[in-house]
């Protein structure tokens, strides 16, 4: 495996209906069998779209920058031997690799949500990987529809650099945050950026589709790094490297840790029952009666975690605002559930946090990383996540919980 991806979404690891074909929540990326990357070759100023039309139908992939109705700036690319061409974007033909969808707040929607209109482009990006070691990852914006072509209208933003070769961005844009350290423990959120068509680096535009392009960023480049973040408008993806996923927890670990702290038998200190968190396997398919009887809850202003009851209520208007039996504190009382992505996690610690308000658990540095992470939401918005549900965090982002153990 050279490097692998996971999409942010709300259903905590998984899809719905499962993984099927290019439609995954992860996607891992292998070495071809036989090279696919291309890379820019000659270029064509023309002024007639019967002279375009021949030009991008000759096999070759290329990208058209339409200046005017009279003039248009055609470059052709070649293979590249050296590289291989993945494709992520909302379309389902064939040169996409991995279809990504709109991500909604698992915490505000149910199973039913439907997207009206989706803000990610059919074509959003392309990566380029180095076919030998160490295997550098390059992020460019747009990729090639199947007519192996990617056209910039008048409308769209474009530009001659002073090298003289043409470049331009998306619609709502390709953007990127590299973590400061790498993706560990100790890591920083750093600065969003946008990628170019040909893969510079740039600030972001006052909006998401503005016409005017940010400022070039001379000292970054388009190297993905483990942990770099890729927001495509309405899909945020966390790219993860092979070197990065070796010193991560695996899914055999969280399950490790999961039945680790069900043998302690943590209990209510209320009704003295023991809890349980359910398997993952189990997590969406769980029935109501072990819910209540076996679920871990908890007060989300403290901490302290329950068994399900149905009383406390502050109020008829705030249903899920409850009065904690063990500190008298009012909040949110919500279930628990583990969080089930390993490539989040920044380390393998127990699971002693958890996000506010969706209840999804991890360890506490994991926790305190995604809750300084501001993701981007809508068209100029940033605000933290879970990224197990994608439910915009509140109060404090995360609260330590206080489990019981038994009294026998």
């Amino acid at each position: 495996m050279l490097n692998f991806f996971s999409f942010i979404s709300r259903y905590n690891g998984s899809l719905p209906n499962g993984d099927r074909g290019r439609r995954k929540s992860r996607f891992a990326l292998y070495r071809r069998s036989r090279a696919s990357g291309v890379k820019p070759s000659s270029v064509h100023v023309i002024s007639t779209p019967q002279t375009s039309k021949a030009i991008s139908s000759k096999g070759h992939h290329s990208i058209s920058y339409t200046l005017s109705r009279t003039q248009t700036v055609i470059v052709e690319y070649i293979h590249d031997r050296d590289t291989d061409m993945f494709q992520v974007g909302r379309s389902t033909e064939s040169p996409i690799d991995f279809v990504v969808t709109d991500t909604i707040s698992g915490y505000q929607n149910n199973d039913e949500t439907q997207i009206t209109q989706s803000t990610i482009s059919r074509f959003a990006c392309r990566i380029v990987c180095d076919r030998n070691p160490p295997y550098t990852a390059r992020i460019f914006a747009a990729g090639f529809d199947s007519s192996k072509n990617i056209f910039l209208g008048e409308k769209a933003a474009k530009w001659k650099n002073p090298d003289g070769h043409m470049d331009g961005l998306t619609t709502n844009g390709v953007l990127v945050m590299h973590p400061k350290g790498g993706f560990t423990e100790e890591s920083k959120p750093g600065v969003w950026r946008e990628i170019s068509v040909c893969g510079d680096v740039y600030t972001l535009r006052e909006t998401r589709s503005a016409q005017h392009r940010g400022k070039l960023v001379e000292n970054e480049t388009n190297v993905l790094q483990d942990g770099s973040l890729i927001d495509l408008c309405g899909a945020t993806l966390l790219w993860r490297t092979a070197d990065g996923l070796l010193r991560s927890p695996t899914q055999k670990h969280i399950e490790a840790l999961r039945q680790e702290i069900n043998a302690a038998r943590p209990q209510c200190p209320v009704g003295f029952n023991t809890l349980a968190f359910p398997s993952m396997t189990r997590k969406d398919v769980v029935k109501k009666k072990d819910v209540e009887e076996k679920q871990p809850w908890a007060y989300l202003s403290c901490g302290h975690v329950h068994g399900y009851h149905n009383w406390g209520h502050r109020s008829d208007a705030e249903v899920n605002e409850r009065e904690c039996p063990m500190c008298r504190t009012v909040g949110r009382y919500v279930p628990l559930w583990l969080g089930c992505e390993a490539g989040f996690y920044v380390d393998a610690g127990p699971p002693t946090h958890a996000f506010t308000p969706c209840g999804h658990v991890c360890s506490e540095k994991t926790a305190k990383y995604w809750a300084q992470i501001p993701l981007p939401h809508g068209t100029h918005a940033f605000h933290a996540a879970c990224p197990f549900c994608a439910t915009q965090l509140t109060g404090d982002n995360c609260v330590k919980l206080i489990f019981q153990g038994p009294i026998d």
